[in-house]
């Protein structure tokens, strides 16, 4: 699905130099849960935007599905974006000046030859994949956290896409809503087969995926399947 060979990311002003990811490489098959973990700091956001595409590295290559993405330019970019690849933050980043319908729709709006009607039916169907079908005419300042964080991985999943990116997506939830969260990826993960890349700090949250890698001053320094899973399979 994605492979990361020797990436390094290196942010540079006219004073000061800094290291944000150096010698990574990383490979995730198509269907994995992968989580990343490490201190605040340590490079995971910025690996997670080099993954979505949204930044590019200072070295390096980026694969999808087994082609380099090195000379693509800003157009095919944001095309993969849309077609392959779901988002998930932190801070659901939702309009609040539109409805839970309107703000499921919006990926869709920049594809061509999609509906308005076909539009509205994949927004209700990804809602009700998250249990929020009753809630299409509110707007997310009606909403709980929770609820607000279903929203954005229903918008994340109208595209239908390959990869799901979700950075810190129970960081702002309380633990009861964080499970509920946890529980829709892992469903969408082991049911659907969509393969999903998460950045978290909570351990137990970690611990429920296929595969941990952990980093430290922008480095790997750990990469091993999560044994309480094994034991299930």
């Amino acid at each position: 699905m994605i492979t990361l060979t020797n990436i390094e990311k290196v942010y540079q002003t006219k004073s000061i130099e800094t290291v944000a990811l150096q010698h990574v490489n990383l490979v995730v098959p198509k269907g994995e849960f992968l989580s990343i973990m490490g201190p605040s700091g340590c490079g995971k956001s910025t690996l997670l935007n080099i993954m979505g595409l949204l930044d590019v590295p200072t070295q390096g290559t980026v694969e999808i599905d087994g082609h380099p993405i090195t000379s693509y330019k800003d157009k095919e970019l944001a095309h993969i974006r849309n077609e392959k690849i779901g988002f998930v933050f932190q801070s659901y980043h939702l309009v609040n000046d539109l409805s839970v319908l309107d703000n499921v729709e919006l990926p869709l709006l920049y594809r061509n030859g999609i509906s308005a009607s076909e539009r509205t039916r994949r927004a209700k169907t990804a809602l009700e994949k998250v249990g929020l079908s009753a809630r299409t005419k509110h707007y997310p300042t009606q909403l709980s956290g929770g609820q607000r964080q279903r929203v954005a991985i229903a918008r994340a999943l109208i595209g239908q896409p390959q990869l799901i990116l979700a950075d810190e997506p129970t960081g702002n939830l309380d633990s009861v809503m964080g499970e509920e969260i946890m529980n829709i990826l892992l469903d969408l993960n082991r049911v659907d087969g969509t393969t999903i890349v998460m950045v978290t700090h909570d351990e137990n949250m970690a611990q429920k995926t296929e595969r941990l890698v952990r980093f430290f001053d922008g480095q790997q320094v750990s990469d091993a399947k999560v044994f309480a899973n094994l034991q299930q399979v």
